[in-house]
């Protein structure tokens, strides 16, 4: 069926034509108009080429558009215009005669209902004018086409080619019959262009045609069999979604054969065969349960690049910068390579009543493209070429783009929103408890189960975090809202899949303690201890805030001992007692050890009533100053602890207590005077003679300056010893005479150092007095 529906699908509506071409085109014999052009006057019919000279005396020089720019070049437009404001037509028969080729043409484009025209320019063509090929752009409301009337004139070439899904008609408009008019329209989004003009002069009135009214689509014949047919095949779609070995697209994405911008994107604009599509598929969507909408399909590419040719190279940045894909410039000079990376999207959204549906961007599949292959032979909207630069090769960027129809089952609105990923996601999950929640409804409401399943289809592909940022703050979000619909199977899930897809860090603590709360204590229990069970190797400090954060929550006030294994794997992964398993990111380094660690983990331990780990935990501290610093993590860890009453009179808080104060009392206890003389210690290891030189002044206690004449490599090498080591001593570069010297002066860094030290320690100490002995 994955093949099947798409081919299937396109097969019925391609047989969706109604009246009308890409084009319509005619000759007519009229009575000539009166045209007075400010400036110059009455212009006789056929155009005398005195008068065209004097047109083109007062004209300005034609431009064109290349994206949201207006330029003027002769190499892509030479002809000479006249705005619509300064040409005067006048004539009893004009306006019939216009309302007649209006008419003749919204016809044969397949238009029924009323067309308006409005004058656009005058155009003056002479001997070698032309137009390479272009799109013209939407210039009015409601413009879907372009009419050209050429007036009489003596002239040759100039011919007007019309481009449209690989067909072509070239329309000759030239002619001397001073009694006849030609006249050509074709919808805006055809790409055309005008041959240059072989001799003589070309005199051509330019309209805009717009639908007027509330522009109603044209109105399709009865394909009332090909409408049964789609909604069959559409509802065994619908049907065959919740089968296990569906293996059907979530979507399907209908290319329109027009082209259209999102300015005029919109059901009742839709035109030719588009609209005769639309009316089938929206009585057809509705009849099978589908959600129809109308939308922008597009695809972008990036990759390298391979000169076709050494011309190229040697080309001027002005010439390189222009953009001359039309025109077989710089564009020419590559190849394409190897595609790097498509990226495929929809967006734009439209619905059959004319609203724009609060959807954002989705991505698509290529299976999903009807039918497969649809994009294969477009050219490209835009294609841009980059030089190569520095270490990287010659790059492309192109994008195509589409129009399209795209279909899904109602039942299945949640899982093709999901594919638009967690930066949608998310925020409409939050935006679906909140709204349950204030409802005051029960869990059997539509607002609820929308937020259900859609939290299963974002569970189910959850994705696995790599590196340091992870996405915890995707987890608060996903547990909050869980915790606010009180979905407990998905809170469930949640903390069961956290272990292997995603990097945890201790941000998400807070959360998933009170997600947890909602569980029941031994499954809770068995969650957590999963957590740390994966993750004590690298991050102690955030396992041990988690079991904090879940001890204070109240939840195991009454079973204890259901969190003992939790703990138990944490202690003995601190202690080396125990290993974590490897996990995904196992290049990165552990997290640093802090003081918060301690503080955490014994609250913890208490709050479970866990003393023989406590006591093991202080064992293993105690025994390694090297990885628990007293300065840097057990005495700042005592000193909160002692905030927490209970915590700080228990056995095991004590004795890190004991060790911290004797710590303390000895290094008060030592003297502390500035130094008496220019002595210092020498703590630099290096035993190179300008190292040497250096120990030998530092220890001189009559010295206090000392100046080392040498190369900057030797400089260099001294002052990064004095300042990694610690030395008493400032350095200045002399930059008299060669080579320059490295000033020393002695300071009395270390000294300071330890009056800083000192007030702290007199600080902890007061804390750690003031916490009452107990036996």
């Amino acid at each position: 069926m994955k093949r099947a529906i798409t081919r299937e699908l396109a097969k019925i509506l391609s047989t969706i034509r109604c009246h009308g071409d890409f084009y319509a085109s005619g000759r007519s014999e009229i009575v000539m108009p009166n045209l007075e052009v400010d400036g110059v006057g009455r212009i006789a019919l056929p155009l005398l080429p005195v008068q065209a000279e004097q047109l083109a005396a007062v004209a300005e020089r034609a431009p064109y558009g290349r994206g949201e720019e207006t330029l003027v070049d002769t190499e892509v437009r030479r002809t000479w215009q006249l705005d619509a404001d300064g040409i005067h037509l006048a004539g009893q028969s004009w306006p019939k005669t216009l309302d007649a080729m209006v008419g003749k043409v919204a016809a044969g484009l397949g238009v029924t209902e009323p067309v308006t025209a409005e004058l656009y320019k005058l155009l003056i063509y002479d001997t070698g004018s032309f137009f390479v090929e272009h799109r013209d752009t939407e210039k009015i409301p409601g413009m879907f086409a372009t009419l050209v009337v050429a007036l009489p004139s003596v002239s040759s070439g100039g011919e007007l080619v019309v481009r449209h899904r690989g067909r072509e008609v070239c329309l000759d408009l030239g002619g001397s019959d001073s009694a006849a008019v030609s006249f050509a329209a074709f919808y805006a989004d055809c790409v055309h262009e005008v041959r240059p003009v072989t001799s003589g002069y070309r005199l051509v009135l330019i309209y805009n045609l717009a639908r007027a009214g509330r522009r109603q689509p044209s109105a399709p014949p009865a394909y009332d069999g090909e409408q049964s047919a789609v909604a069959a095949l559409l509802r065994r779609w619908v049907a065959n979604k919740d089968s296990p070995d569906d293996s059907s697209p979530d979507k399907l994405v209908y290319p329109l054969e027009h082209a259209y911008t999102p300015a005029e994107l919109a059901f009742d604009t839709l035109k030719n065969a588009d609209a005769a599509a639309a009316g089938v598929l929206i009585r057809a969507a509705d009849e099978a349960d589908c959600d129809l909408y109308l939308a922008l399909v597009s695809i972008e590419e990036t990759g390298t690049a391979e000169y076709a040719g050494y011309a190229s190279r040697r080309r001027s940045r002005w010439y390189r910068d222009r953009d001359e894909d039309d025109e077989g410039g710089y564009d020419d000079d590559f190849e394409i390579g190897e595609i790097i990376e498509r990226t495929l999207t929809i967006s734009n959204w439209r619905q059959p009543d004319g609203s724009k549906p609060a959807i954002t961007a989705l991505p698509f599949e290529e299976d999903e493209l009807c039918p497969p292959g649809s994009f294969d032979e477009l050219e490209p909207d835009e294609q841009h070429f980059h030089e190569a630069t520095g270490n990287e090769g010659a790059t492309f960027e192109r994008t195509y783009r589409r129009a399209a129809f795209v279909l899904w089952p109602r039942t299945r609105r949640l899982a093709v929103m999901h594919q638009a990923g967690l930066g949608v996601t998310l925020p409409y999950l939050s935006e679906l408890a909140a709204r349950w929640e204030q409802s005051g409804e029960s869990q059997a409401s539509p607002h609820w189960h929308d937020a259900h399943t859609l939290a299963g289809y974002m569970l189910r592909d959850w994705p696995a975090s790599r590196g340091y940022h992870g996405n915890g703050d995707q987890v608060i979000c996903m547990a909050a809202s869980l915790r606010q619909l009180r979905d407990t199977a998905h809170l469930d899930t949640l903390l069961d899949i956290m272990p292997a897809r995603w990097m945890y860090h201790g941000s998400e603590n807070e959360a998933l303690a009170r997600a947890a709360g909602l569980l029941l204590p031994q499954r809770a229990s068995e969650l957590v201890e999963q957590i740390i069970a994966w993750n004590a190797q690298m991050m102690p400090g955030a396992c041990a805030g988690l079991l904090a954060r879940i001890g204070e929550s109240g939840q195991f006030v009454n079973s204890p001992e259901l969190l003992h294994p939790a703990a138990a794997t944490l202690v003995q992964t601190l202690t080396g007692q125990r290993t974590s398993p490897a996990r995904p990111d196992h290049f990165l380094p552990p997290d640093p050890i802090t003081a918060s660690l301690i503080e955490d983990l014994l609250t913890a331990l208490v709050q479970i009533d866990a003393p023989l780990l406590a006591d093991l935990v202080v064992g293993h501290v105690l025994a390694h100053p090297t990885s628990f610093g007293l300065d840097a993590i057990v005495v700042p860890a005592v000193v909160a602890l002692c905030e927490r009453a209970r915590t700080a009179n228990t056995a095991s808080a004590r004795r890190l207590r004991a060790a911290c104060l004797a710590h303390l009392r000895d290094r008060i206890g030592q003297p502390l005077a500035p130094p008496a003389d220019f002595a210092r210690a020498n703590p630099n290891p290096c035993r190179c003679p300008h190292c040497a030189a250096l120990g030998q002044f530092l220890v001189d206690p009559a010295r206090n300056e000392w100046g080392l004449k040498a190369a900057e490599q030797v400089r260099r090498h001294v002052e990064s010893a004095i300042q990694v080591h610690g030395c008493d001593v400032d350095c200045q570069t002399s930059r008299v005479g060669r080579p320059y010297s490295l000033i020393c002066t002695k300071n009395q860094a270390s000294y300071q150092r330890r009056v800083r030290q000192r007030k702290e320690d007199l600080r902890n100490l007061e804390r750690l007095e003031a916490v009452p002995e107990q036996a």
